[in-house]
């Protein structure tokens, strides 16, 4: 594929760098050869065009909403230490030019996923807690640990990790105290190993982001084991070819946000989704906002099956093998125990996606940690600060930045054919966006949230149905 991105903002620059990475020829100017252009400059294109405008770091963080959603709640907005709003809008960006490009005429949402959780459940800033309220930030001896009590598991565990007494129903004035006098990264470290949500900042190079390759500077790309970055200049191309986007099945075995925001994406450039739960635990974003899970799943399918039984796993390898992509936001070692792999499921494939959505990625000595957008945030660098009061960006940022760029990645594959593992890391996702960007003044605005456009399907409502036309009942 050849195309052309003009315009020099970040979004734009992303948006080049996510197609290089993925394969395309990336031009600055189109030709009569270019199959599609992202167009900030006016160029006239007659082909496949996305129209776009060239916005600044500030613009594009302002105009997501997250803006308004960082910092103290009686203090300024901050603005980020780096791009996310414009890496999320330049993914989006990049995804719709391949739609174009395949035929089809829809148009994606812009930065203000980031903001739309935030916007339909009434959430605020409140530095140094998170806007969803689980997280905080607390000062160690050598930096700032973000600590997510998510889950009454994790407050459970808050005694383990600090090796003390912990009241469980306000331990923020012991845990403060506790961590004051220690080392972040040894914290953070037996977190991990207890499977307690913790993430450390200052960032700094470790050893999974070296097992990984994401040491020199972290990508969000990771397909089929490899990390992909842009190369300068243009790739040598085989002869031009039509592009296609053929029908395609998505059955998304993911919960909460990154997931589910990567199937609605995919809902809207008119993939069939069918969302699979667990009779027993199902997904736990329906217990939340009632808009925002209509929002994401709206126009799916839904299937609950029993995992404890032999036939809800036979049921549930049959959907994987049908599906021509795949996403899911567990660790591997829990998709084993359902007698899922994705390696085994790709290795007899002839073509297919699988979208991998972990905390730290599913490979490395970190593949099983426990982590959720605000404290995988943290881990990859994103904290404002104001007069010393850390603060998370936006509201669990890294959730929305893995869904955008998991759309992308699953298109991309799905157009260039063959089959593909899709690794994003919550963290990693976090970690790519951040870099020094100018200094700009930008008004905090709330963004307008998207409405949903009929409501969700209930809990298993298409079970019988779905496995039936499959052949699987």
């Amino acid at each position: 594929m050849r195309v052309a991105v003009t315009g020099e903002g970040p979004a734009l620059r992303h948006a080049a760098g996510l197609l290089a990475a993925a394969g395309a020829a990336v031009l600055s100017t189109p030709d009569e050869d270019v199959d599609g252009v992202l167009d900030a400059t006016g160029t006239g294109h007659a082909g496949p065009l996305v129209r776009t405008g060239d916005t600044t770091a500030a613009a594009d963080w302002a105009a997501s909403g997250a803006l308004a959603l960082t910092g103290r709640r009686d203090g300024p907005p901050l603005a980020a230490p780096g791009i996310p709003a414009s890496a999320a809008r330049g993914a989006l960006l990049a995804t719709e030019l391949l739609a174009r490009i395949a035929g089809s005429r829809v148009t994606l949402p812009g930065a203000g996923v980031l903001s739309e959780r935030a916007a339909l459940a009434g959430l605020y800033r409140d530095a140094p807690r998170s806007a969803g309220g689980a997280l905080r930030l607390l000062r160690a001896a050598d930096g700032w640990l973000g600590v997510n009590v998510a889950r009454a598991s994790d407050a459970e565990l808050l005694p383990a990790w600090l090796e003390a007494p912990v009241p469980l129903g306000d331990p923020w004035p012991v845990l403060a105290e506790l961590v004051a006098g220690r080392a972040a990264a040894p914290l953070a470290e037996r977190a991990r190993l207890l499977g307690l949500p913790v993430g450390a900042h200052p960032a700094r190079a470790d050893e999974q982001l070296a097992a990984r390759g994401q040491t020199a500077s972290v990508s969000p790309l990771v397909l089929n084991g490899e990390v992909r970055r842009a190369e300068p200049g243009e790739r040598a191309g085989s002869r031009r070819r039509a592009w296609t986007l053929e029908p395609t099945l998505v059955v998304d075995l993911s919960s909460l946000w990154a997931g589910p925001l990567c199937g609605h994406l995919l809902t809207l450039l008119g993939a069939r989704v069918i969302k699979v739960e667990s009779t027993h635990r199902p997904d736990g974003a329906r217990f939340g906002s009632a808009a925002f899970y209509d929002l994401l799943h709206g126009g799916q399918e839904s299937v609950a099956l029993d995992f404890g039984t032999a036939e809800g796993r036979a049921a549930l390898a049959g959907l994987v093998e049908a599906a021509d992509i795949v996403i899911e936001g567990s660790r591997p070692r829990a998709l084993r125990q359902l007698g899922v792999v994705a390696e085994d499921v790709l290795a007899h494939a002839r073509a297919k996606c699988w979208v991998s959505i972990t905390a730290y990625g599913r490979t490395g000595p970190w593949d099983n940690a426990v982590g959720f957008g605000d404290d995988a945030a943290i881990a990859g660098g994103l904290v404002a600060f104001d007069e010393g009061t850390p603060a998370p960006c936006g509201d669990a940022i890294a959730d929305p930045l893995t869904g955008v760029h998991a759309a992308f990645a699953a298109v991309a594959c799905r157009l260039g054919g063959g089959t593909w593992l899709a690794d994003l890391a919550l963290r990693e996702q976090a970690a790519a966006t951040v870099c020094a960007v100018p200094a700009e003044a930008a008004a905090a605005v709330t963004a307008e949230p998207r409405r949903p456009w009929r409501p969700a399907p209930a809990l298993g409502a298409h079970t019988a149905a779905v496995l039936g036309e499959l052949g699987l009942a």
